[in-house]
C-alpha cells in the first residue's frame, strides 16, 4: 500500500529537453504582475529561456521585453538571482528570435576535433610508449 501512495505523489521523471539551448547576453526587462525587473538572459532556446539577476515566484506568470517585443513566460524554477521560464508559444519571430539565430550562427558548431593524420602514435609529451 505505501508503495502506492508513494507512485502516486512522486513526480513523473524529466523528459530531455527538445531544444537546445544557446548561451546568449541580453539585457530584458521582465514584468511580473507587481514590478518590473532588470534582468539578463544568458541562456536562450525557442522553448525557453534563463534569466539571471531577476526572481519571481514558480509557476507566475511574466512578461520579458525585448526590444520592443514582448514574450510571454511562466516561471518553472527560481532561485535568489536567476530564474528559468518556459515560452507556451515557441519563439518564431521577433527580435529575441533573431538574437537566438544570430547567437547559433556565431556558436561554434561542436567540440574540437583532432584529425587523426596529426595525432602522435606516442603516449604522453615525451613519447614515452
Amino acid at each position: 500500500m505505501l508503495r502506492q501512495a508513494v507512485a502516486m505523489t512522486s513526480s513523473p521523471p524529466r523528459l530531455p529537453r527538445e531544444r537546445k539551448r544557446i548561451a546568449v547576453d541580453l539585457d530584458v526587462i521582465v514584468n511580473g504582475v507587481l514590478n518590473h525587473i532588470d534582468g539578463r538572459i544568458t541562456d536562450l532556446s525557442e522553448a525557453g529561456a534563463r534569466i539571471d539577476g531577476a526572481s519571481l515566484p514558480e509557476r507566475s506568470r511574466c512578461e520579458i521585453h525585448y526590444g520592443g517585443q514582448i514574450v510571454y513566460a511562466v516561471v518553472m524554477w527560481s532561485e535568489y538571482d536567476r530564474m528559468g521560464v518556459r515560452f507556451p508559444y515557441e519563439l518564431t519571430h521577433g527580435p529575441l528570435f533573431r538574437a537566438l539565430e544570430a547567437a547559433r550562427e556565431a556558436a561554434p558548431s561542436g567540440p574540437a576535433r583532432i584529425f587523426l593524420s596529426q595525432r602522435h602514435g606516442s603516449f604522453g609529451r615525451r613519447g614515452l610508449s
